[in-house]
């Protein structure tokens, strides 16, 4: 049976005439909410009035991801045009800012700006997480255990967001710096089954410094409302079909993780500090230069992708994902990540172009 697959994607709301933040997070999600081709539950409010979040059903198929993401993405979009604005699939905001992007009025969110204001003020980051259906705890955290080596390839390979504020970051994934100064994040740790998992959360929580479940920021963790294992390392993707790219590629780790699972071989037991290592750099450059395998060792961008392929190539054709999948891999390396297309735009024409490039590739398939 396939394994199912879903996606949650951010957004940032774009002035279309002055390609500024919009803070119309909660307007357009109501609008796009009672949109005929959009369900209420699909579409969320983000931590900041200027994003909102999208949610696909539970899928079978990759041409299933894709579809839900164009509907869920024109719903969204049709609904902000009614105020003036454009969605923007970027990992993080491009442009100045000219004055902060309000709170959303959630308890929630209140007290996340208590705690820690300046991180809240700069939270305007866009991420990509994909669900992958698992069937029990005990099994997630198998996987989780064996995905840990390969998210430094992922964020390189799903690199979205070298801009920030009208500058260049000089990072690939500038979202994924951002993301690692909140007190629980980064690549999960190792765990010695989901009881140990369940201890070290709780624990975390007794502490008070994180004050839900939903603050465990690790970059791949078990979901507490749907039996799946939620991989968050991407940058939100600017085109729907690299998102699909990486729906497939998450769930083929996924499936082969558990295959490794029953077949009894032991999960891969990798250092924090090189798994820390790999992920700056993998934030760093993108594909744009060597990055560290999963064994810890320097190797060409290239050939740690084709690695992953390999490894994940026996889920995928299972899947019926291989040809797609493969394919849209090449398309990358010969193209390049968000972050280059991007980066390429602003040395071209400017911070303006880039909000104009990426608004106007967030509606492609």
């Amino acid at each position: 049976m396939t394994t199912t697959v879903g996606v949650e994607e951010e957004y940032l709301l774009v002035d279309a005439a002055t390609g500024r933040l919009g803070a119309y997070g909660e307007k357009v999600r109501a609008a796009a909410g009672v949109a005929p081709f959009a369900a209420a539950t699909e579409i969320q409010l983000e931590l900041l009035q200027a994003q909102v979040e999208v949610a696909t059903p539970v899928c079978g198929t990759l041409a299933e991801v894709g579809g839900n993401l164009l509907r869920l993405r024109h719903a969204v979009a049709e609904a902000a045009q009614t105020y003036g604005c454009r969605i923007m699939a970027a990992g993080t905001a491009p442009m100045a800012l000219d004055s902060p992007v309000p709170v959303t009025d959630k308890a929630r969110y209140r007290a996340m700006r208590r705690q820690a204001p300046q991180l809240v003020a700069e939270q305007l980051v866009n991420g990509m997480h994909v669900h992958v259906g698992v069937p029990s705890r005990r099994v997630g955290v198998e996987v989780l255990n064996r995905l840990r080596p390969w998210l430094p390839t992922l964020t390189a390979m799903g690199a979205n967001s070298p801009l920030w504020e009208g500058h260049d970051t000089g990072f690939a994934s500038w979202r994924t710096v951002v993301f690692g100064r909140w007190p629980v994040s980064g690549v999960p740790p190792r765990f010695a089954d989901d009881t140990d998992y369940d201890v070290r959360a709780r624990r975390l929580l007794g502490t008070g410094v994180i004050s839900d479940i939903g603050q465990l920021y690790w970059q791949a963790r078990l979901c507490e409302r749907y039996p799946t294992v939620e991989v968050r390392c991407l940058d939100v993707q600017s085109r729907a079909d690299d998102a699909v790219l990486f729906a497939g590629l998450v769930r083929g780790l996924v499936d082969t993780a558990m295959r490794e699972a029953a077949a009894g071989r032991p999960a891969p037991d990798s250092s924090p500090e090189l798994l820390d290592a790999a992920m700056w750099q993998a934030a760093r450059h993108g594909l744009g230069q060597d990055l560290i395998d999963p064994d810890g060792r320097r190797r060409r961008a290239g050939d740690v992708v084709s690695h992953l392929l390999e490894h994940v190539g026996p889920a995928l054709a299972e899947a019926g994902d291989a040809r797609e999948v493969a394919a849209l891999v090449h398309r990358l390396l010969r193209h390049g990540t968000g972050a280059d297309r991007q980066r390429q735009t602003f040395l071209d024409s400017g911070p303006d172009a880039v909000v104009t490039m990426i608004t106007d590739t967030t509606m492609m398939p």
